[in-house]
């Protein structure tokens, strides 16, 4: 199994949206599966100009030249995507959020209905398992309701939220030593997804 995440945080390997994915993927390796961290601020990625040439000139390319072509790659290449990024204004970062617009060639232009929801076409079947993995600086789970919608069409097998993120940096004993026992249970969700290919329950409520 070969799980990729797309860290969307601005503040990258020092992020705090870092610390559960670093639990999570730690997890997985225990059991052996092979994981990558993409950072995505490492990367130059421009915005999608909409010009469509990847459905009607290049045919599944991109025209810009930047690192989309290779992270279009590893992401096709994936068994499990998992996407992560911090709470900005109620959304996923700008930094995802111009990632996910530039996987376009991906779809096609055709449109497909599912109940009163349209959306295009996958120019192939989606084979991998989609993640999501975030954190918000604020207390309260409904800071997640706008991201939990916006990532609903990729149906993803797990997502994994924390509220007042700022506490998983915290230096503070009383907080550090609760922030660890929760991150062993995001070990333990990694650690049963990458070996059962499912979560228990007891670890999902938790």
């Amino acid at each position: 199994m070969k799980i990729t995440v797309f860290n969307g945080s601005p503040a990258g390997v020092n992020s705090a949206t870092n610390v559960i994915v670093k639990a999570f993927l730690e997890g997985a390796m225990s059991v052996g599966a092979e994981v990558e961290n993409i950072f995505l601020n490492d990367y130059n990625i421009l915005q999608c100009k909409g010009c469509f040439s990847c459905w009607f000139k290049t045919l599944g390319k991109c025209v810009l030249e930047d690192d989309m072509e290779k992270l279009l790659e590893l992401y096709n290449k994936s068994d499990v995507v998992c996407f992560a990024t911090p709470i900005y204004t109620w959304n996923m970062t700008g930094l995802l959020k111009n990632f996910i617009d530039r996987l376009i060639p991906l779809k096609s232009p055709s449109i497909k209905k599912n109940d009163d929801k349209f959306d295009l076409k996958d120019t192939k079947e989606k084979t991998q398992k989609f993640i999501v993995i975030s954190n918000s600086g604020f207390p309260g789970e409904r800071n997640f309701d706008i991201l939990r919608v916006l990532v609903s069409p990729c149906n993803p097998f797990l997502e994994i939220y924390r509220n007042c993120g700022k506490l998983l940096k915290s230096k503070k004993t009383e907080v550090s030593e609760k922030v660890d026992e929760w991150l062993k249970v995001v070990f333990k969700a990694g650690e049963e997804f990458a070996k059962n290919n499912k979560v228990s329950d007891d670890t999902i409520k938790n």
